[in-house]
């Protein structure tokens, strides 16, 4: 089963893209099966075939704080943003760029799914269903 995406557009006529806007897609959302009820982390991929953008903030009903971090030399920082390159890839993934959810609501479960907004500076907010997964889960490609 496939992760829902998601595509935002440039406004524009059906005659092609306009380059002087962002266009995201959103791919291979998911959350691990949280360990603890009260955090959890969440993968996915933004790949813009437009102009750049940045990931500002990330929220949802399922937790009342949602941090972005990085992992470099195995220590986590966390983010203010992410920069969505032009004609480039953001990829969250185990190991990297991921998204903390602290403070959740509930513990989510396997096969549930989760449903957050992601606040981008140019395109605005997009919401997904972020699908929920084993603990152990790894994706095909990615994460």
């Amino acid at each position: 089963m496939t992760a829902a995406g998601l595509v935002l557009a440039g406004c524009g006529g059906a005659g092609g893209s306009s380059s002087d806007k962002p266009e995201l897609k959103i791919t291979g959302a998911y959350m691990p099966v949280p360990v603890s009820s009260d955090m959890a982390g969440g993968f996915l991929t933004v790949t813009n075939s437009g102009s750049a953008d940045t990931l500002t903030s990330v929220t949802s009903s399922l937790a009342k704080d949602i941090t972005m971090h990085s992992t470099k030399g195995g220590a986590m920082h966390e983010e203010k943003s992410f920069a969505v390159p032009a004609n480039g890839t953001l990829d969250l993934a185990r190991g990297g760029n991921h998204l903390m959810f602290d403070m959740l609501t509930h513990k989510p479960k396997q096969g549930e799914r989760v449903s957050i907004q992601l606040h981008f500076a140019k395109s605005g907010t997009i919401t997904i269903d972020m699908p929920v997964k084993s603990a152990t889960y790894t994706p095909k490609t990615g994460h």
